[in-house]
């Protein structure tokens, strides 16, 4: 989808939770939707993609401004949010669900993935090989409303996940205190 300057992105990184917050608010970015792509059951349900038998991955669809936020920093953002090197999911939520994936729209959003996941490997920052695929973006189905901007609606419940999953603690290690 392209409007204008705005323009789609597609990333898993593990439980949608907590992908949304640090893209929300940004300056450019339109909206941040919470969902469900890449497997072969239409319209899957929460309970189903959880299942693991849908082939679906939980992610965040992102409207941006491509002026004003461009996709390279989308990608940078992207990446200080999820550990790369984790083929089985994402810290505690374990399973193909919670893989980490850049879905891309178009040919420049490709190059610009695959580029910025050959500098994050050769930057040395982490151990291990940079596992986060780069995939075609399929159709994105939208979570259920409970599970939209969950980090303010239920403030509380997602600061505790998102430190007891550890996702708080790598991120602040590998990264520091940025968003």
């Amino acid at each position: 989808m392209t409007r204008g300057n705005y323009k789609k992105a597609t990333f898993a990184g593990g439980c949608f939770w907590c992908m949304v917050s640090p893209f929300d608010e940004q300056p450019g970015i339109e909206a941040v939707v919470s969902g469900y792509t890449g497997g072969h059951t239409p319209n899957p349900t929460y309970k189903e993609v959880c299942s693991e038998t849908t082939g679906h991955l939980e992610a965040v669809e992102i409207t941006y401004d491509s002026q004003v936020f461009p996709y390279e920093k989308l990608l940078d953002l992207f990446w200080r949010q999820i550990d790369p090197t984790d083929p089985g999911g994402q810290f505690n939520d374990r399973g193909n669900s919670y893989t980490t994936a850049i879905f891309y729209h178009d040919d420049y959003q490709k190059e610009l993935a695959e580029k910025s996941k050959l500098n994050l490997q050769n930057s040395a920052k982490f151990n291990g090989e940079i596992t986060t695929v780069i995939r075609p973006a399929e159709p994105f189905y939208p979570a259920e409303e409970y599970h939209q901007y969950y980090y303010k609606k239920n403030s509380f419940h997602y600061k505790l996940y998102k430190k007891g999953s550890g996702r708080e603690a790598f991120i602040k290690t590998y990264w520091g205190d940025t968003p």
